[in-house]
């Protein structure tokens, strides 16, 4: 059975959990790799001692940006419009 996930290695994230992250690369979930051993072992009720092989073949490879994002700016939720002045006859 052969899966693609993403793996994400950056050592100046801000948090620790994100230092190393295995993501799904169409939902973006981690992957659940214990169900994916259970269908191997067919879903059977009971304790099983398994190995486990583990190929990685890297197919692409992005660097990660060293240059922080562009600040945000804030946007009007709402054009303003040139106010009419009504005219009396």
């Amino acid at each position: 059975m052969t899966k693609h996930y993403i793996l994400n290695l950056d050592p100046a994230a801000k948090y620790e959990w994100d230092r190393c992250t295995l993501r799904d690369p169409i939902t973006a979930e981690h992957p659940a790799l214990a169900e994916l051993v259970a269908r191997a072992v067919g879903e059977r009720a009971g304790s099983y001692l398994v190995a486990i092989k583990i190929e990685v073949n890297v197919l692409e490879e992005a660097a990660i940006s060293s240059k922080p994002l562009a600040p945000m700016t804030e946007v009007p939720s709402r054009v303003q419009m040139p106010q009419l002045v009504e005219l009396v006859a």
